[in-house]
C-alpha cells in the first residue's frame, strides 16, 4: 500500500507541474512570440512533455502498478475505436469553437498560432513526433494514471476519479484562456469516459492524438 501512496503523491505533483509549466508557457506566449521561432516553441514542447512521460513511466515500474490497471494493450481494433472517437471529438471541438466564436467566447488560440509549422519539415515533426508525444503523456498522465491507476490501487470509483482528472486537464490548458479552460475540461471528460468504457490506453490516446490533429489541420495558415 506504501507504493500506492508514494506513487499517488507523486502523481500529483506531476499534475502540479505540468498546470505550471501550462502557466509558465501561456505567460510565454501573452508576451509575444515573435522571438521564438515555431520549430523552437515545439521542440521546447515536445521535450517537456517527453521528460514528464519518462518520470511517469519510472514511476509506475518502481511503484509495480500493473499494466492492465493503466489498460495498455494493442490491437488493431483497440487503435480504430480511438480514430472513431478522435473524429467524433474532433467534430464536436470544432464545432463548440466556432460557436463560441460567433457568440465573441472564442478561445486564446495564441499558443496553437505559435506552434503552427512555417514549411512541410514542421508538420511533418508535428504529426509525426510532437502530437503522438503530446496525446502519449497527457493521456498516460490524466487518463492510465489519474484515473485507471488509482481507481485499481485504492478502489475508487473511476468515474469520481474520471471528473477530478478532467478538471486537472483544464487547468493543465490556461494557454487557452478561460473558455478554453471549459472546452478542454469537457473534452477530458470526454476523453475519460471513453476509457472507462473501453478500459484502454491506445483508444484515448489515438483519439486525443486525432482531435488535436484535425485542430492544427482546420487551422492551417
Amino acid at each position: 500500500m506504501a507504493y500506492w501512496v508514494a506513487f499517488a503523491a507523486f502523481a500529483v505533483l506531476v499534475t502540479a507541474g505540468l498546470v505550471a509549466l501550462t502557466r509558465s508557457s501561456a505567460g510565454v506566449v501573452g508576451d509575444g512570440t515573435d522571438e521564438f521561432a515555431a520549430s523552437e516553441l515545439l521542440l521546447q514542447t515536445t521535450l517537456s512533455q517527453a521528460v514528464v512521460g519518462a518520470l511517469l513511466v519510472v514511476a509506475v515500474r518502481a511503484a509495480r502498478v500493473p499494466a492492465e490497471a493503466l489498460g495498455v494493450a494493442v490491437s488493431v481494433d483497440l487503435a480504430a475505436v480511438g480514430f472513431a472517437v478522435g473524429l467524433a471529438l474532433a467534430v464536436g471541438n470544432e464545432a463548440a469553437m466556432r460557436g463560441l466564436d460567433a457568440a465573441g467566447l472564442g478561445y486564446d488560440d495564441a499558443l496553437r498560432e505559435a506552434l503552427m509549422p512555417a514549411d512541410t519539415g514542421g508538420w511533418l515533426v508535428l504529426f509525426a513526433v510532437a502530437l503522438p508525444v503530446v496525446a502519449g503523456v497527457e493521456e498516460l498522465l490524466f487518463r492510465g494514471v489519474l484515473v485507471g491507476a488509482l481507481a485499481a490501487g485504492f478502489g475508487v470509483s473511476p468515474w469520481a476519479l474520471a471528473a477530478a482528472s478532467s478538471v486537472a486537464f483544464g487547468a493543465a490548458h490556461t494557454a487557452q484562456g478561460a473558455t478554453g479552460v471549459l472546452v478542454t475540461t469537457l473534452l477530458g471528460f470526454a476523453l475519460a469516459a471513453a476509457y472507462v468504457l473501453t478500459g484502454s490506453l491506445l483508444v484515448v490516446v489515438v483519439a486525443h492524438y486525432v482531435v488535436n490533429a484535425v485542430e492544427f489541420a482546420a487551422h492551417a495558415r
